[in-house]
């Protein structure tokens, strides 16, 4: 097989295991909270056994380690809110509610990057608000609160993508992961004594729980990040930045055959996603002339963000 159609592959097969990230987090009895805390444990404390990461955190400059530690700040809040937002309605919202953030990103980057805005980019932020208004009217009363905290969480992978994507060459790939996530860790420790909850704020999992946050951390964290640190280096971003688009395709796909949603949700949700999802999709297109760009899960894995 050719490297290039080998590394489709293996983006496809990364794009199907993070869309079983909202399945999982359904899945997963623990409040959003403890989730998020222990799916960046584990994954942060895997990296610091490896001495590559050691090597990268050593020729690394303070200031460097600050500014991903501000970012992994970011990441924890996206996964946070990402997962609140899975248990207050279902995954397929939460899948649905994440594809906003190419349209977040049209009003973000350019401030962080400090350049103009692109009309085409404002033009496929505005395209999607037709689409979110229906999938808030295909959902059931109850799981609107899900909905909101959805669009929270896709502000926050449009902030961090930007960053990380004006810092990705400063850093070793998995180095800037194992700050970015530890800091997160660190950060949701200190937060949780301000947000409510019952019982203790970490609970310790069941061996249900424990189980299925192992298939989290490694299975649909660390093992897509490797896959896709060597595709990486045979696709380009352009393309990479297609086919990660159908992540939430995937979940809703598979939250329809596993979880059963579809008997949730009306005709009205679906086309929303449709609507949103078109919009997606053709942000790449209008800029296929354009130096390509990885997408916000991807950042930390690329050697080169303008790789052909």
């Amino acid at each position: 097989m050719q490297p290039v159609n080998k590394a489709r592959l293996q983006i496809h097969f990364c794009v199907l295991l993070w869309g079983f990230t909202a399945i999982l987090g359904k899945l997963i009895t623990l409040p959003a909270l403890s989730l998020v805390w222990w799916r960046m444990l584990l994954v942060s404390g895997a990296l610091l056994l490896t001495p590559r990461v050691w090597r990268g955190l050593l020729a690394m400059s303070m200031r460097l380690r600050l500014a991903y530690a501000g970012i992994g700040v970011l990441v924890a809040l996206h996964w946070l809110t990402f997962y609140a937002a899975i248990k207050l309605a279902n995954a397929s919202v939460g899948a649905t509610c994440i594809a906003l953030g190419p349209a977040f990103l049209a009003f973000i980057e350019p401030w962080v990057a400090k350049r103009r805005f692109d009309p085409r980019e404002v033009a496929m932020a505005i395209a999607v608000v037709p689409g979110v208004a229906m999938v808030a009217g295909g959902v059931p009363g109850q799981m609107r609160l899900g909905i909101a905290v959805g669009v929270l969480s896709a502000i926050f992978v449009a902030l961090f993508g930007s960053l990380n994507k004006r810092m990705v060459e400063h850093g070793d790939p998995l180095t800037v992961t194992c700050i970015e996530l530890g800091t997160g860790t660190l950060f949701l420790t200190l937060l949780a004594p301000l947000l409510p909850h019952t019982g203790p704020a970490f609970a310790w999992p069941s061996a249900h729980d424990a189980v299925l946050l192992l298939l989290l951390a490694f299975g649909c964290t660390l093992l897509p990040f490797t896959l896709a640190l060597v595709a990486l280096r045979h696709i380009s971003a352009f393309a990479t930045q297609m086919i990660t688009n159908l992540e939430p395709v995937y979940a809703i796909v598979l939250a329809m055959l596993l979880l059963g949603e579809q008997r949730q949700l009306d005709v009205w949700f679906y086309a929303g996603v449709a609507v949103i999802l078109a919009a997606v999709f053709a942000h790449p297109l209008l800029h296929r002339e354009d130096p390509a760009v990885i997408p916000p899960e991807l950042l930390g894995a690329a050697d080169n963000p303008h790789q052909d």
